[in-house]
């Protein structure tokens, strides 16, 4: 009877990259829950009270921050492998 060797251990690797993807996907959730910093009509926008406004421009945000989330996540799994092209 042959003993298997143990299996490597895979606990999750945190590394300051993944600390700032997290971040980046975090933020978002943040912003729109506190709502006392943003339930305010002043200061408009075009007409547009600032509570509307400051939700749809984190949308916008949201998008960046995922955009660059996915990238610094996909860079470090790149240099992971060993720098293989894609």
């Amino acid at each position: 009877m042959t003993q298997s060797a143990a299996p490597p251990d895979r606990r999750p690797v945190i590394t300051p990259t993944r600390v700032i993807a997290g971040v980046c996907l975090i933020a978002p959730f943040v912003a729109m829950l506190w709502v006392s910093s943003y339930a305010r009509v002043e200061p408009t926008l075009i007409g547009i009270p600032f509570f509307y406004w400051y939700q749809m421009a984190w949308v916008l945000i949201s998008t960046v921050l995922t955009m660059v989330a996915y990238k610094l996540v996909q860079r470090e799994q790149r240099a992971r492998k060993g720098g293989g092209s894609q």
